[in-house]
């Protein structure tokens, strides 16, 4: 199995994410295998994601992730011009808790 993974920083902080990721709760998100958020020192927020394929982060992306983002922006008067670019990262393996080890094939 081939990893599409990517980085990204976005200018928002972890009140906003926090709002966002409680539109998400638990939906499904097919091909999802890590999803990383991290906060910067300046204190903006940072993703990781690792999924099976492009297309399934980008069907999960645009199904699940933009109906949550997009009305907790509006109502913050927030309107980006697009989304903060992903950028493309090798992952070599990715390694559990529990001793399981995914790696790319």
């Amino acid at each position: 199995m081939a990893f599409y993974a990517w980085t990204q920083n976005v200018p928002i902080t972890a009140e906003i994410y926090d709002e966002i990721d409680a539109r998400i709760g638990t939906t499904p998100m097919p091909g999802l295998i890590v999803h990383l958020t991290i906060e910067h020192p300046d204190k903006s927020i940072g993703y990781l994601d690792v999924w099976e394929s492009q297309e399934a982060c980008d069907k999960a992306v645009d199904a699940v992730v933009h109906p949550a983002v997009h009305p907790v922006l509006a109502a913050r008067g927030i309107h980006p011009p697009g989304e903060p670019p992903r950028m493309p990262t090798t992952v070599l393996d990715v390694r559990f808790g529990d001793g399981t080890t995914v790696r790319p094939t």
